[in-house]
């Protein structure tokens, strides 16, 4: 067997690579004057931010911790208490490196576009994503490969491992759901106010929520997203050398003949492996990012296109290089074949749908008003779901033939291998949307913005492609958390004869169906209600503020991201508590009964359904609002300002909460209540 020590040695080692990046992005030119000013505010914005939330996050920890510490059993206890606050500390690092490196590049992109040109305001943008992804896939490396190398002879190693799982899962609980608070709080109030009733330009300097809006793109699209990824890539890690964990004792002799393996060496080799298959894959990233960066003078969408296809394509050789090595069967590396192709797959479907002919035929609705662009958008988010829904299926069904439930295991790691590069060009999108903001706060020349409009529209497609992909993601992670689950609560089969068992089953389904609606609710609320906060703000700076309008003032900025970052902080509880306390809820509440484990799988499978169908939906409906928006700005229908440039606003202002706030929120939600369904499982 290789040993566990390269997976933190090339974690290491791809954290140096990200160094390496960050310092040639801070050596590039970042102007002065103005455009300085206004990206010194995005900085500081982001950084209260940040600091609220580390705060909050501490303190949460401390409590979890603790309680792991004291209830959980003896024999792991303590070693899974450090593990989780690692998982905290890991997934945090990851997070502010990926907002500090993001808050630097934006401006360094706008001086690109306006000195150099296209292809280089595209690789410092790039760039500065590719810092967060490999900063998300190299401290997952050295996270879980430095805990799985200090403990793989302890045979608890993956109940210990699972700390780490639900540190990272808090944090990023923390980070996206208050992120998405803020983020559409901001977005919102700038918005309406600004643009429909004002009726000044988007990222115009007059608008106090500006700046807000612009950190929100950073904490809920870079630290957010960061942290959304961080914990799925994790989690099914996790997830399949638990099931491989459990195979000791319930797999028979044809199970072992499926992996190619037999011997003492077989089950230390199966856990192993899903590491070793995300160690090969940061390597398959990395050269990713620099084909990205030579093919960067061409089409910047053809760029990142061809290096994301790049990356999966070799990382799906290397799978089977892997096996060869190893003398595995093939079979595993068809599993990640699968995951692989079904990311492809669903980022591709949500390609379309919130791009090309569904978004003109979307903008064309506002021909008849504001109801039938919210109808049409309602529409395409429902009509989205199916074929991302049976591509998981297929996968799901397609990798247990090949490998069992580890083969689902795998799978999910297939989807996630090549995080660092698949992140990277999400990251990217943030990045270029504050280049644009800043370029047209600082008054800059039509050229210019026009540099940045063009990477802008790319780096919206990038981030809806990133939302299907994060969403595909979490769920195959997900139901890879869920299967461990069921093997470590020894639910041997389900006994749909005996009605005491399938009433109890069906009990926690319904319970699990509820939660994400609950889920939803409360998300979509808190950016409602924070978003009213904003509206008054912004509405008051402008009839107190003397020639604000006019341009003859400045607006007080830190007023709005203080009223958005109190908001996150404030609002994001409920959806904590709700993922946190659900399955502890659920769990220890039919444990009386003797059915606490078959009330959980049906808790589970309900809520892992509801959230794939309402994080797709929402996602690619307010994806398709945006786009659809942005459309008719580039003079379509009217233009800006005309009454359908105004329905087409409204129904991105709805849908920014859908594809930023709610439905980003679903993924931590499942992966959070599968994660702490594991950790109690001893105990059901």
């Amino acid at each position: 067997m290789v040993s566990p020590a390269i997976t933190p040695i090339i974690g290491i080692l791809g954290l140096g690579v990200a160094g390496i990046i960050l310092a040639g992005i801070l050596k590039k030119s970042k102007g002065e004057g103005v455009p300085v000013s206004i990206s010194e505010k995005i900085q500081r914005g982001a950084m209260v931010f940040m600091r609220r939330e580390f705060m909050l996050i501490s303190l949460v920890s401390v409590i979890i911790g603790a309680l792991i510490y004291f209830f959980q059993k003896p024999e792991y206890a303590g070693q899974q208490t450090i593990a989780f606050f690692l998982g905290c500390i890991a997934s945090s690092v990851a997070g502010f490196i990926g907002m500090y490196t993001a808050t630097r590049a934006n401006i360094r992109t706008t001086i690109a576009a306006r000195d150099s040109g296209t292809a280089a305001a595209l690789k410092i943008a790039f760039s500065g994503g590719s810092v967060m992804g490999l900063t998300v896939a190299a401290m997952g490396l050295i996270g879980l490969g430095g805990l799985f190398y200090a403990f793989n002879k302890n045979i608890h190693v993956a109940e210990i491992m699972e700390g780490f799982a639900m540190g990272a899962s808090v944090v990023a609980l923390f980070y996206r759901v208050g992120g998405g608070i803020f983020t559409k709080a901001a977005d919102v109030g700038a918005d309406l106010v600004g643009k429909v009733e004002a009726g000044i330009p988007e990222d115009d300097p007059r608008n106090p929520g500006v700046i807000a809006d612009n950190v929100g793109d950073n904490v809920g699209d870079v630290a957010g997203m960061g942290s959304d990824i961080f914990e799925s890539y994790c989690g099914a890690q996790i997830a399949t050398i638990a099931i491989a964990a459990s195979l000791a004792t319930r797999a028979g002799a044809e199970v072992f003949e499926k992996f190619g393996v037999s011997g003492p060496e077989a089950i230390p080799t199966l856990m192993y492996l899903p590491l070793l298959l995300t160690t090969v894959g940061i390597v398959c990233s990395i050269l990713g990012i620099l084909l990205v960066n030579m093919m960067a003078a061409k089409e910047p969408a053809k760029a990142l296109r061809y290096g994301t296809m790049g990356s999966a394509i070799l990382y799906i050789i290397a799978a089977f290089g892997v096996c060869s090595m190893l003398s595995l069967s093939f079979n595993i590396a068809y599993c990640i074949l699968c995951g692989a192709v079904s990311g492809i797959i669903i980022g591709t479907v949500t390609e379309y749908y919130t791009g090309g002919k569904p978004i003109r035929d979307l903008a064309a609705q506002g021909e008849t008003g504001v109801a039938t662009i919210m109808i049409s958008g309602l529409s395409l988010g429902l009509k989205s779901v199916a074929i991302p829904l049976l591509t998981i299926a297929a996968t799901v069904y397609i990798s247990f033939e090949f490998a069992n439930l580890y083969g689902v295991g795998l799978a999910a790691v297939g989807m996630l291998g090549t995080v660092g590069i698949t992140m990277a060009i999400d990251a990217y999108g943030p990045i270029a949307d504050n280049a644009g903001g800043i370029a047209e706060m600082s008054h800059m020349g039509e050229e210019t913005r026009k540099i940045t409009d063009g990477l802008d529209a790319v780096g919206n497609t990038t981030a809806a492609i990133g939302k299907g992909f994060a969403i595909g993601a979490a769920g195959l992670a997900a139901l890879a958390l869920i299967t461990a689950f069921i093997q470590k609560a020894h639910i041997d089969s389900f006994d749909f004869t005996d009605q005491s068992t399938l009433r109890t089953f069906f009990v926690g389904l319904f319970i699990g169906g509820v939660v994400p609606f609950l889920n939803g609710a409360i998300t979509m609320d808190a950016v409602g209600k924070a978003a009213f906060d904003m509206i008054n703000e912004i509405r008051r700076q402008f009839r107190e503020i003397p020639g604000l309008l006019e341009g003859k003032a400045e607006p007080d900025s830190d007023k709005c991201v203080d009223i958005a970052t109190a908001a996150a902080t404030k609002r994001m509880m409920m959806p904590a508590i709700l993922a946190v306390g659900t399955p502890i809820a659920v769990g220890f509440g039919f444990k009386a009964t003797g059915a606490g484990a078959i009330a959980l799988t049906g808790t589970l499978c309900g809520a892992l359904l509801g959230c794939i169908l309402l994080a797709l939906m929402m996602s690619n409906a307010g994806g398709a609002w945006d786009n659809a928006k942005k459309y008719v700005e580039e003079g379509h229908h009217g233009g800006k300002n005309s009454e359908i440039h105004k329905g087409c606003v409204v129904g991105d202002t709805v849908g920014d909460p859908f594809k930023d706030t709610s439905g980003p929120s679903m993924n931590i939600l499942i992966n959070v209540m599968a994660i702490v369904s594991l950790v109690i499982a001893p105990l059901l």
